[in-house]
């Protein structure tokens, strides 16, 4: 096996190419990471649970996001991808089972499937391609998760926020690795452009793992309300919840999440895309799990008065989440709605109002701010044709 041919394991290009249904069984896993990311963000509301939450959700995405390149550069239907995927979730799920407890007692566990994720795949595609080109690309990405791995373990050796100071600088090494494509001693860092794009899979593989994440939300929303006693205000913070989860899917497909696909395909460099989409839905998926442990705390609490550190992540899942979608708008149409500049504006404003307020109220509050968007949203779309893509390269 010393060819592509032989190999079969690159992308060719072969006309449309959609996700498959062993990508989407693969993601069902992170649904279950992302509420349990955000059921210990609610548990833990202060500075300490908000870096931590940070820290456990970079990590379950870069896993995400590194089995999303293999898949995009490789044949999802071959045996070797399908048992990759088998492991990447079956170490996620160590992952999440782990993630109450990765600063506490089962630290070990989390880094240790997060570092066996990310090196036993590249382990597997540089074996398998053994004197093609394309073993340098899984070459480089090999060599620095394994130069992450070294504060990955450290860290879980240790405690208190010397943990959470190595895992720290391994996300850095992990990211930043990425955002300098990769320089490797003696193999240098990967050309640009770098990749030969997908782009109705790329595109498809972001809209679906965005809407799922959406399940997070519906999912926490849903158990916190079933486990507590069915009163009116708790229903109407359910309502409220619910109707969030409507708006930032309805924000998130308005023209640039439904246009992803054609504006890979106008742009001059489609490999952008898969550099910066996956900081771009970061962002909004970290805005989804913020808004998701406030909520949480709105339907078990609907009455109390609502803390500093609630108000921000109701407020704050919203704006991390605008602030993902402008920087997404951007990348499609080389610009920036101002409805989001506004409610981004509205959502500050609005912390220290709802101070000393109910957490009914501060959570009907962030809703409306999303609610102003949508509307603004359609009102200006309405009777003009669709805005074709225009990315700025």
């Amino acid at each position: 096996m010393t060819t592509d041919q032989a190999v079969g394991l690159t992308r060719e290009d072969e006309g449309p190419q959609r996700a498959t249904l062993l990508e989407l069984f693969l993601d069902l896993v992170f649904v279950a990471a992302l509420a349990l990311t955000s059921q210990t963000l609610a548990q833990r509301l202060d500075w300490v649970g908000a870096f931590e939450a940070a820290v456990l959700l970079m990590a379950i995405w870069w896993v995400w996001a590194a089995n999303a390149l293999a898949t995009e550069l490789h044949r999802p239907g071959r045996r070797l991808i399908f048992a990759i995927t088998v492991w990447v979730m079956f170490g996620t799920i160590l992952m999440a089972g782990s993630l109450p407890g990765a600063f506490a007692e089962h630290g070990l566990v989390f880094a240790g499937a997060y570092v066996a994720i990310q090196v036993g795949r590249g382990t597997f595609l540089v074996a398998a391609l053994g004197g093609h080109m394309e073993q340098q690309r899984s070459g480089r990405l090999m060599f620095w998760f394994a130069v992450s791995a070294v504060p990955w373990l450290a860290g879980a050796l240790v405690g208190g926020s010397a943990r959470g100071l190595l895992w720290t600088a391994a996300l850095a090494i992990d990211y930043g690795a990425a955002w300098l494509r990769h320089p490797t001693p003696l193999i240098g860092r990967l050309p640009t452009p770098d990749y030969a794009v997908a782009a109705d899979h790329l595109a498809e593989r972001y809209q679906q793992i965005f809407t799922l994440a959406l399940g997070d939300l519906i999912l926490v929303i849903t158990l916190t309300y079933a486990a507590h006693d069915l009163t009116i205000d708790r229903t109407a913070a359910l309502l409220v919840g619910f109707a969030a989860a409507v708006l930032l899917w309805q924000i998130y497909v308005h023209r640039a999440g439904a246009l992803l696909k054609a504006a890979i395909e106008t742009s001059r460099d489609p490999g952008r895309f898969v550099r910066s989409a996956p900081n771009t839905h970061l962002l909004m998926v970290a805005g989804i799990v913020a808004a998701s442990a406030g909520f949480e705390a709105v339907i078990a609490h609907p009455a109390e008065e609502a803390s500093p550190w609630l108000i921000g992540v109701l407020l704050g899942g919203p704006a991390l989440f605008l602030l993902g979608r402008a920087r997404f708008e951007y990348e499609v149409f080389s610009r920036v709605s101002p409805s989001r500049l506004l409610a981004l504006l509205a959502l500050a404003v609005a912390g220290p109002v709802l101070s000393l307020t109910p957490a009914l109220v501060a959570g009907f509050a962030a809703t409306l701010v999303l609610a102003g968007v949508a509307v603004t949203d359609s009102i200006r779309a309405h009777g003009r044709a669709p805005e074709p893509p225009m990315p700025s390269t």
